[in-house]
This record gives C-alpha cells, sequence and structure tokens, in this order.
C-alpha cells in the first residue's frame, strides 16, 4: 500500500496510458491482447507475458484509485 501511496498521480496516469497504449500503431498492445482473450486466443507464453506488462500501469493506476476513494470515505 505504501507504493500506492508514494507514486503520485501525474506519473501513474502518464505510464499507465505510454505502456497501456504502446505501440500506438498499428493497434495498442493492451487491446489487442484483450481482443485475443476474449477470443481464447492467447495462447504464447509471450502474449500472456505481453498483457501483463501492458495491463499492470492500468491496473495500478485503478488500485490507487480505489485506495484513495476509501481514504476519502472513512
Amino acid at each position: 500500500m505504501k507504493l500506492l501511496d508514494s507514486l503520485d498521480w501525474t506519473t501513474a496516469i502518464v505510464v499507465a496510458l505510454l505502456l497501456g497504449l504502446a505501440p500506438f500503431f498499428p493497434e495498442p498492445h493492451l487491446w489487442e491482447k484483450l481482443k485475443m482473450l476474449l477470443a481464447g486466443d492467447l495462447n504464447r507464453a509471450l502474449d500472456w507475458f505481453d498483457l501483463m506488462m501492458h495491463g499492470a500501469p492500468l491496473l495500478l493506476l485503478v488500485l490507487k484509485g480505489v485506495r484513495h476513494l476509501r481514504q476519502r470515505r472513512g
């Protein structure tokens, strides 16, 4: 939890956008891997690793937001 608290919002948002959308053309990896996951085509270990690496910053941003909202409530 200290990691989430020490990470500022600007950094979290920039990293989530850059890694989540990289490469920008022809299609972001995260979007491609999510489509593969829903289609059941995520078979190779490299694809799973790619999904985790491109999705981790977005997950971290969501967790930071949830923690922030819980702290504000009480």
